[in-house]
């Protein structure tokens, strides 16, 4: 379950007490809305189906998927798939790749949702064992779906443009720039990274 209203609330309260600028930003802004998605191999599924297409796209070959292999999309109904009737449904060689990847290591026992570690950079070690799964993808699921509360996605530009924006900064700072600067915000980055998201091309800054 991902990182509940109360929480984000929270978190972004603690940083914008110490951060004066975040309290400004907070005012115009207002809170963001929650970011939940299920926990579970489906979530990590759905999103390898959605990589490098548009939504409406994605959300095609999902409906065929789950009309070829049902709703709860078993791992071993995957598995069972040969090229053509993955093919059929949108996929491509590389996303069948990725996709077999997954169901492999969740059928092995290799990889297990339920237990993954509780130290954030070992669980991002252990999902970006998938083929297709980087580390932003790794963390966005840590994130959203188990609401871990200090993971920081760096990588990602929104993230680094909307803090760019909360702290009046010029030009959109670096992944390494704002790994230095949400240091002091430890154990509250993941509330911060919903916030700069919420920020970012916000009509009211």
């Amino acid at each position: 379950m991902g990182l509940t209203a109360n929480n984000l609330k929270l978190g972004i309260d603690m940083v914008a007490a110490g951060e004066p600028a975040f309290a400004r930003v907070l005012a115009l802004v207002g809170y963001p809305e929650p970011r939940i998605r299920e926990t579970g191999y489906a979530t990590l599924l759905r999103t390898i189906v959605g990589q490098q297409v548009s939504v409406a796209a994605a959300a095609s070959m999902w409906r065929k998927l789950e009309a070829l292999v049902g709703e709860d999309v078993p791992v071993e109904a995957i598995l069972a798939q040969d090229f053509d009737a993955l093919r059929a449904c949108g996929l491509s060689r590389q996303k069948q790749g990725y996709i077999r990847s997954l169901c492999e290591l969740v059928a092995s026992g290799e990889l297990d949702f339920d237990a993954l570690p509780q130290d954030d950079e070992e669980a991002i070690a252990e999902l970006t064992q998938i083929k297709g799964i980087g580390r932003w993808s790794a963390e966005i699921y840590l994130l959203f779906a188990e609401g871990r509360p200090d993971i920081w996605p760096a990588g990602d530009l929104a993230v680094q443009a909307g803090l760019g924006k909360i702290l009046g900064m010029e030009e959109r700072p670096s992944e390494k720039e704002i790994r230095i600067i949400a240091e002091k915000w430890r154990p509250h980055r993941g509330a911060v990274a919903i916030f700069t998201w919420h920020c970012y091309n916000n009509s009211a800054l």
